[in-house]
């Protein structure tokens, strides 16, 4: 299947659209407990069980639409599947809260591994959306690096030592706007590296 460019807008709402409906149903069904098939289950199972759904209903769309799907997209669809699973099939609300923690150590370790090889993975990923020198990708590698480990520990302190609803605001809005700051703080290093469009 051949690539196809889609509105960015449209790109943003299947990404983010099942993290915000989650949200928005978590905090609606929050209190409330369902009785299904002889079983108990809490707002938030509920609600995990139909993010998995919509997770896997908006990445098939996006394949659909765009014809190819990022490595961040297939590792995000395959943790929110087995672990967003493992929590409706067991009725333990503590591995969907642990798939940010695996994500975040996965990204990190890969990024880790190229560096350790002398190499930016980060570069094969994004050089042709972002030209810039090779200086500049390995402090963006590194630095990005950490940053995912740091966001894995902050995942993991969150949901051990807070309740449901403040880790859930935390997944929601808290990681999103890290990786938005994140990003908006490397402004010095993209510009300083960056490849003028001319000798692209």
């Amino acid at each position: 299947m051949s690539d196809h460019k889609i509105n960015p807008m449209l790109k943003l709402g299947l990404e983010l659209g099942p993290i915000v409906l989650f949200f928005a149903g978590f905090r609606f069904f929050k209190d409330r407990t369902f009785h299904i098939l002889g079983n108990d289950y809490s707002g938030f199972i509920v609600m995990t069980a139909l993010f998995v759904l919509m997770i896997i209903a908006s990445t098939a769309l996006l394949w659909k639409l765009t014809g190819k799907l990022s490595k961040m997209q297939l590792m995000t669809l395959i943790l929110v599947v087995v672990m967003g699973g493992l929590s409706v099939w067991l009725n333990d609300e503590r591995f969907i809260k642990m798939k940010p923690t695996l994500l975040y150590l996965a990204f990190g370790g890969a990024l880790g591994f190229g560096l350790l090889r002398g190499e930016s993975y980060l570069k094969i990923v994004m050089e042709e959306a972002l030209p810039m020198q090779a200086e500049g990708w390995m402090i963006l590698t590194r630095r990005l690096c950490a940053f995912f480990f740091a966001l894995a520990v902050a995942n993991e302190a969150i949901w051990r030592l807070c309740s449901t609803e403040t880790w859930v605001s935390f997944k929601t809005f808290g990681l999103t706007a890290a990786m938005f700051a994140f990003f908006l703080s490397q402004a010095g290093v993209l510009s300083r590296y960056a490849i003028p469009e001319d000798k692209v």
